[in-house]
């Protein structure tokens, strides 16, 4: 008894498409048998893209002869690789029962499209789900693998922290992304921003332990001029004992980071209390580069940020906004006493129900319709 199986590769996004369009965009792997009759798969190189917060299809799909082989006997397993090698569950069925794991539990399915779908849905996408994904099916003594990559549309950004520049070991790094609403990125993922433009002379620490940089313009001080452009690699370094910057990547935000207009400049402590006062958060840095990247946000006024940086995100470059390229400035991490800045603030949305339809409003309108409708006031700055 032998196994085919089949990775339908796309490198679409999580709009529905007509099946005859979507027919037209898969790709199926070529299957060869030898002359001792051994199937040998070959799996064609494809990816899914999505954004946090979407809903994803990982395709795989299987033959097995003879065809009248029991359902019930077929075990589906689905696994996360690392670049590290490392193996995570993900989701095993064996006919009729299923099982998830870890924090994929309640966000994922199996598809069921007809006879051989081995195919999963990830819901509620997160950070963390970006990566490798290997798609097992057994029976009894035969089983075959494929392979499909998850990647998420978002922005790489550099991070250091108060403290300085290469303060930061491999752990504290990973710690340092998430605090900013990020994770630390992969070496795809920093060679595709690398294309995109990102010129970087402070090598950061990646998700795999390498330490690396992008150099767009070769200058002396960044590798010797005369080298070529590209992402210049350290190699793999002591995770406990040698320390750099770190290299974050983030996603779509559930929510919208906008600059709070006030009359007067406030405090890192008056920036806290603005926030909260109008039923938001200081931003993060990793969510104000996902307003540049994905809302366009483009304002050219200094403003705190919750690790106590002042920076501002720009689209259109103008010459008194910081020079002639996009992207976020950075102007450090000023005495928090200063009343010389503005704030950013983060409002998440609220999914609420209605007429079976999950609808996405600002936290703070969800909160004051509440209020509205319940004879107990509600207290914003508690909710939040």
């Amino acid at each position: 008894m032998s196994f085919v199986i089949f990775i339908l590769t796309s490198a679409l996004s999580v709009s529905s498409l007509p099946e005859d369009l979507m027919e037209s965009r898969r790709r199926v792997v070529h299957v060869l048998e030898d002359e001792t009759g051994a199937v040998i798969v070959q799996t064609a190189p494809g990816k899914v893209v999505t954004h946090r917060g979407g809903s994803i299809t990982l395709p795989c799909r299987f033959r097995h002869e003879p065809e009248n082989t029991d359902p019930a006997r077929i075990r589906i397993k689905w696994t996360k690789v690392t670049d590290a090698l490392q193996f995570e569950d993900v989701f095993v069925a064996l006919g009729k029962q299923q099982r998830v794991f870890g924090s994929y539990r309640g966000r994922v399915f199996l598809e069921r499209a007809g006879p051989g779908d081995a195919s999963v849905i990830i819901q509620n996408v997160t950070l963390e789900d970006y990566g490798r994904y290997e798609c097992e099916v057994t029976n009894d003594m035969e089983d075959d693998t494929g392979f499909v990559n998850l990647d998420l549309e978002g922005v790489v950004f550099p991070y250091y922290p108060r403290d300085g520049r290469y303060k930061l070991n491999y752990h504290e790094a990973e710690d340092a992304c998430k605090h900013q609403d990020a994770i630390l990125a992969s070496h795809s993922q920093l060679h595709k921003a690398w294309l995109e433009g990102l010129d970087w002379c402070n090598a950061g620490w990646l998700e795999d332990g390498s330490v690396q940089y992008p150099i767009s313009n070769p200058r002396d001080q960044c590798g010797r001029k005369d080298n070529p452009a590209g992402v210049r690699n350290y190699g793999y370094r002591h995770k406990e004992d040698e320390r750099y910057d770190a290299f974050c990547f983030t996603s779509k935000l559930n929510g919208k980071v906008y600059f709070l207009k006030r009359f007067k400049k406030v405090n890192y402590a008056e920036a806290v209390k603005a926030c909260i006062r109008d039923g938001s958060a200081v931003a993060k840095v990793g969510q104000l580069y996902a307003a540049w990247k994905f809302q366009l946000l483009d304002r050219c006024e200094a403003g705190w940020l919750e690790d106590g940086s002042i920076r501002y995100p720009i689209v259109n470059p103008r010459s008194r906004c910081g020079g002639s390229h996009p992207g976020v400035r950075h102007l450090g991490f000023p005495d928090q006493k200063f009343r010389l800045y503005g704030v950013y603030c983060f409002r998440k949305y609220m999914d609420e129900t209605a007429g079976g339809t999950k609808v996405t409003k600002p936290l703070k309108e969800s909160l004051v319709k509440r209020k509205s409708s319940n004879s107990i006031p509600v207290n914003a700055t508690n909710a939040i």
